[in-house]
């Protein structure tokens, strides 16, 4: 894989920017990061493009489960639409070229129903612009560091060249309208794994 050879923006400027929201048409990560979300349970309709690959990202949003549909266009081989259900709906969306490797991927952001307002990936890489295979990223209950206390209200956006998820920590007798313990950041990097792509932790940041 080739290093990022990009000029980014600051990390703590381009977070900001990034959390303030993320949908629409795309051309590169920092657009993608700068556009306002949807209301959520508002229908969701984007079309996103990058490097010549253009996703629509599809969902009707209309209850705690909902059907996603991604269809590309501009792939060398496969350009056929994926369909599948969500458990809760969709909230933004990004294109993005992490690993540099002139292949964008596509990052769907998922709000689950409920006080809690989890957050869930669903994301598919342009495998060398021929077709589409899905990126994986471990539930976060599997790193006891990382999860310990959360609670969910999780926000996505693409930062420079990793993808950070960021959510608040809640402290014992924290209620869930009431957490205490400021904020967690963890930054993804894209790597290749055994059958597929995966995000892995790169680093993990507490504020507050």
């Amino acid at each position: 894989m080739r290093k990022h050879r990009a000029r980014l923006l600051p990390l703590a400027a381009l977070t900001l920017a990034a959390f303030g929201g993320c949908s629409g048409v795309a051309t590169s990560p920092v657009e993608a990061g700068l556009r306002p979300q949807p209301t959520l349970q508002s229908p969701f309709d984007r079309s996103l493009t990058l490097q010549g690959v253009t996703f629509r990202v599809a969902s009707a949003n209309s209850g705690s489960i909902n059907q996603l549909e991604i269809t590309p266009s501009g792939l060398e081989v496969d350009n056929s639409p994926v369909v599948r259900e969500i458990d809760g709906t969709v909230s933004g969306a990004e294109a993005a070229d992490l690993n540099a490797d002139g292949s964008p991927e596509l990052y769907v952001y998922v709000t689950s129903a409920g006080s809690g307002s989890y957050g869930s990936l669903v994301a598919y890489s342009a495998n060398r612009r021929k077709s589409l295979s899905e990126i994986q990223l471990a539930p976060i209950t599997d790193d006891a560091k990382a999860s310990d206390g959360y609670m969910g209200h999780d926000e996505f956006a693409v930062v420079g060249n990793t993808l950070v998820r960021r959510f608040p920590i809640y402290r014992a007798g924290d209620t869930n309208a009431a957490p205490s313990g400021g904020t967690r950041q963890l930054h993804y990097k894209l790597s290749p794994g055994e059958a597929s792509w995966v995000l892995r932790l790169d680093r993990m940041t507490d504020n507050g």
